[in-house]
């Protein structure tokens, strides 16, 4: 049995609040390491904080300009040399499916260094990220270990109907970020693949705290009802109009993009049912894509829904905001949406899809320049087209 076979089938057999412990004792005995931890991203991806909860001094790291934090940015190993004894800190991304959940750091004597060792450490590092995407499903362990404050209640129930921060497939790459990521309340994301077809869902519910939350989580599980019936989008949004105009009479609402990718053509059905917004980057060239409006989800009685299409192409980025991103006004009266977030997405378009949600949410505040009075949503798509097989 190979040294990586070893550690995976150590860690498939932890309990699941011990993945850590069961790690570090694999990765000594198999590999020779020194030491070992794991940092989770927080909420806001501005920290990364070790999974080891019980430690007296718990290393919490700011993700920008640290050795963790280039590690998981890059998405490569980053190894830093310390110590006259020659000892090797290996910082290894954890990562599963283009979700970036945190950082392995194993640090290695000098004569257990080598590049192939450094491979198959980063195996075990997506291994360990496996792993704990199947554990959180038991233990709250590594949920309180992300968290650099105490989230709300309703922020709470957002975030445990999202699907993950990024998702990435050789045809298109996701990501998406919330904030305030500790108070959030009525925007939110969701999305699903399928070999030919992904649907993405752009949603934002009125109101504020636990009551936007509840009419939120009534839309996205109802979407996804209607989804997984095997209907297309239109009919998809009709039937979630129907069930919160059941429960609110029209009292509150919830505005949808609700957008379904051909991935063979590249042709996308779309709903526009409300505030949520698209902006294309095709090549130096960022624009408003603007669709027909609708009404929002549960305004009214049996609303009839038509989609509408559009085509992506092959290197084309897409970035969908909420009104708390576009809609946020400068101290001069100039919205956040005129002009200053296509300088913002022209401005990353060397980053991948899973940076650019919290570089544009970064830069609100200084436009703002107060604190913010509404939920903001960024979600980057990234689309690559249908691959070539390649024959063996």
């Amino acid at each position: 049995m190979t040294n990586f076979l070893a550690v995976e089938r150590a860690l498939r057999s932890a309990a699941p609040y011990a993945l850590l412990d069961t790690a570090r004792t694999a990765l000594a005995e198999h590999y020779g390491t020194v030491s070992a931890d794991l940092l989770l991203a927080d909420y806001s991806t501005t920290a990364l904080q070790s999974v080891d909860i019980s430690a007296p001094a718990r290393l919490s790291l700011p993700v920008h300009n640290t050795p963790q934090g280039r590690a998981f940015g890059s998405q490569q190993p980053v190894e830093q040399r310390a110590g006259r004894d020659g000892e090797v800190t290996v910082h290894l991304p954890v990562t599963v499916r283009g979700d970036r959940l945190g950082i392995l750091t194993v640090v290695l004597p000098a004569d257990r260094h080598a590049v192939q060792g450094v491979g198959e450490l980063a195996e075990v590092a997506e291994l360990l990220g496996r792993e704990l995407v199947v554990a959180e499903r038991d233990t709250d362990h590594y949920l309180i270990a992300r968290r650099a404050s105490r989230l709300t209640l309703a922020a709470e129930m957002q975030w445990e109907l999202l699907p993950g921060r990024a998702f990435a497939r050789p045809e298109y790459a996701l990501g998406a970020q919330l904030e305030p990521a500790y108070a959030i309340h009525g925007d939110n994301f969701d999305w699903s693949a399928s070999p030919d077809t992904l649907t993405l869902a752009i949603t934002n519910g009125m109101g504020a705290g636990i009551d936007a939350s509840l009419l939120t989580s009534l839309a996205v599980n109802a979407l996804r009802n209607a989804r997984r019936a095997g209907i297309g989008i239109a009919d998809q949004a009709a039937l979630a109009d129907q069930a919160l105009w059941s429960r609110y009479r029209g009292a509150a609402h919830v505005a949808t993009l609700l957008l379904s990718f051909d991935v063979p053509s590249g042709v996308v059905q779309v709903v526009d049912a409300g505030s949520p917004r698209l902006w294309r980057q095709r090549g130096k060239t960022v624009e408003r894509v603007e669709f027909d409006e609708q009404l929002p989800l549960g305004m009214f009685e049996e609303t009839l829904y038509v989609a509408e299409e559009f085509q992506v192409l092959p290197g084309d980025r897409l970035l969908f905001a909420s009104d708390g991103v576009y809609a946020t006004y400068s101290p001069e009266g100039d919205a956040y949406g005129d002009r200053a977030l296509i300088r913002g997405l022209s401005a990353t378009s060397l980053l991948p899809a899973a940076d650019v949600p919290g570089a544009v949410l970064r830069e609100l505040p200084d436009y703002r320049g107060h604190e913010a009075d509404d939920d903001a949503l960024v979600v980057c798509l990234d689309w690559f087209g249908p691959q070539e097989e390649t024959g063996a």
